[in-house]
């Protein structure tokens, strides 16, 4: 599109178009203070000498400290680091509270799990309109192997799971399911075997496709949240994504809203679904949630943080 004026926000829109990955850069302020802020501006620039970049809007308030650092570091977010992306881009208070991290060797925050870190020396700070571009020379930099975490139109996406899912969706053997939760109440659907809503995903945007089939299913305005269960089904052959969701007020067209601490005896489709109802009975129990990856038989569950969870 050619314009005389630009449309900042249309502008905007065409960028993320563009996947990229998701990075906090770093430092400290003059009494030695952690500072941070959510970037996807990260980019390689050369191998001899090392270095890189990331661009700052001049309207940040982090401007003046990290255009007058020494050095800075750039954290690479892994694919279970939404919550940090989501603490760091917003003006909470003590972010650094809600992530592991320690001081490099230049003094600046790297944190813990993320999928790689680089702790520079400022080269340079380039000008650059509203923004201007902070040239780094990386004088110490770690790679875990942890794949990272996307980002775009808007949204976050994790590749390992976006390349099964799109596996799975073209084989036909991607369901997608929902906690959908509702003043702490939980819909299921059935009369004596209880199931979550699911359906099959066979191409698209995942969490789309949920949403447009619960609203549909149900009547009810409901609202995608975090990521709370990826596993292999070994039972019927599927991978299964599930979300939480919160649902808006009315009765449902389908199923009923139950509370998840009062179906100890009752029976389920299957086994994964009862171990979901029963963590989220758990975890709502004491406002900590996280997500579980491995298969119905065993797996890990990754902490989210309270503020990211209640978001």
């Amino acid at each position: 599109m050619t314009i005389q004026t630009v449309d900042p926000r249309a502008l905007r829109d065409a960028f993320g178009a563009f996947p990229t990955g998701v990075t906090v850069v770093t430092a400290c302020d003059g009494d030695g203070n952690p500072i941070g802020f959510t970037a996807n501006s990260f980019t390689s620039v050369s191998l001899n000498p090392p270095l890189l970049l990331v661009c700052l809007a001049k309207t940040s308030r982090n401007f003046a400290i990290m255009t007058g650092a020494q050095h800075f570091a750039i954290n690479v977010l892994s694919e279970t680091q939404k919550d940090v992306s989501n603490t760091f881009a917003r003006p909470v208070e003590d972010r650094f509270a809600a992530v592991e991290w320690a001081r490099g060797s230049a003094g600046c925050p790297i944190f813990s799990n993320v999928a790689a870190w680089f702790e520079c020396a400022m080269e340079e700070v380039i000008e650059a309109g509203d923004h201007v571009i902070l040239m780094g020379r990386i004088e110490a930099f770690d790679n875990s192997g942890r794949n990272g975490l996307g980002y775009a139109r808007g949204g976050y996406f994790t590749p390992t799971l976006a390349s099964k899912a799109v596996s799975a969706a073209s084989e036909g053997n991607l369901e997608l399911a929902a906690v959908v939760e509702r003043r702490g109440e939980v819909l299921l659907l059935g009369e004596d075997v209880l199931s979550l809503p699911s359906v099959d995903a066979h191409d698209g945007n995942p969490t789309e496709a949920l949403q447009k089939y619960l609203e549909t299913s149900t009547g009810l305005k409901v609202s995608i949240g975090f990521l709370y269960s990826v596993y292999e089904g070994k039972s019927d052959g599927k991978q299964h994504i599930v979300y939480h969701a919160v649902a808006g007020e009315g009765e449902p067209a389908g199923g009923r809203f139950l509370k998840p601490d009062a179906l100890v005896a009752a029976k389920f489709k299957t086994s994964s679904t009862a171990d979901i109802v029963s963590r989220f009975a758990m975890e709502s129990s004491i406002g900590n949630f996280g997500v579980y990856f491995g298969d119905e038989t065993g797996g890990t569950v990754h902490p989210i943080p309270a503020k990211d969870a209640k978001a």
